[in-house]
């Protein structure tokens, strides 16, 4: 038979061990929100406008991001920035959703976002892996009403290339509640337009916006003085957080072949490896 102190002190030491685990876990995850090593901070006080500290990492990953001229572009823009030099490259990668990850989990209790809303096509790239780290829920805003079920879709908007016609941004109805608090996160800051849409969207279903955020801002072209005067001046208070500056990024990396005497930036399927090996495009 056990006696009552021998109860006891069983019960003891299993709280011991359970403590001990819970208090490993919280060290763990403390671990886990500090994986960049990255600060960031207002860039003005009171301008809501956010950016990591820069830093000889911070310079590093911004150099490493790739981009092409026109003839080697989707888009006719004077760089066209690919979001796959860091898919590509898994330590980057990484290094880039930690950054948001970090600024994330340093949010007070009270305000930390509840959904990642992905901007088509690219915030679908970006957003899932930080939800899943910060355990929310990943929302697709989708264009030109591609998802299933009730819709709501927000007016048509302009981007930095011609397009044939304005894209419309949508979101189902039920993904996203009153009370959530969501991050909004594309690859480019570069008008403001589908910051705006995305906005304009999750404002509709009634939760709160947390952030704007991206990785790449071309600030020539005023995103963020756009954002600010849309809709009577609705956003101006909606912390933006991006990343890196186009300035930051530089000549950085330049994707497009070193010589080049092929017609056209498209090749034949049997061709392929060949271009790519004479080319040096690996």
């Amino acid at each position: 038979m056990i006696s009552v102190p021998q109860l006891l002190l069983g019960v003891t030491g299993f709280g011991v061990v359970v403590g001990a685990l819970a208090t490993y876990a919280i060290m763990s995850g403390a671990k886990k929100r500090s994986q960049s090593g990255v600060k960031v901070k207002e860039t003005s006080k009171g301008s809501k406008i956010y950016a990591p500290v820069a830093s000889p990492k911070m310079l590093k990953a911004a150099k490493s991001i790739r981009w092409y001229s026109p003839p080697f572009s989707p888009k006719n823009v004077p760089r066209f920035y690919d979001v796959a030099s860091f898919t590509e490259d898994p330590e980057l990668f990484q290094f880039m959703i930690d950054v948001f990850v970090d600024n994330y989990n340093s949010f007070p209790a009270h305000k930390k976002p509840t959904a990642i809303v992905g901007c088509d096509a690219r915030g679908f790239v970006l957003g899932p892996p930080i939800a899943m780290a910060l355990k929310i829920k990943f929302v697709l805003l989708r264009k030109d009403q591609k998802s299933p079920g009730v819709l709501v879709e927000g007016t048509g908007y302009t981007k930095e290339y011609a397009e044939a016609h304005d894209d419309k941004m949508c979101l189902r109805l039920g993904s996203l509640t009153p009370n959530d608090r969501v991050v909004i996160i594309d690859d480019l800051l570069a008008t403001g337009g589908t910051a705006i849409a995305g906005m304009q969207l999750v404002k509709a279903l009634g939760a709160t916006i947390s952030e704007f955020a991206a990785i790449i801002a071309l600030e020539g072209l005023d995103g963020i003085g756009k954002i600010r005067q849309a809709d009577g001046g609705k956003y101006k208070d909606v912390p933006i957080f991006t990343v890196f500056t186009d300035a930051m990024v530089g000549n950085g990396t330049p994707g497009d072949p070193p010589i080049w005497n092929l017609k056209g930036r498209m090749v034949p399927l049997a061709d392929a490896a060949k271009v790519q090996a004479e080319h040096k495009l690996i």
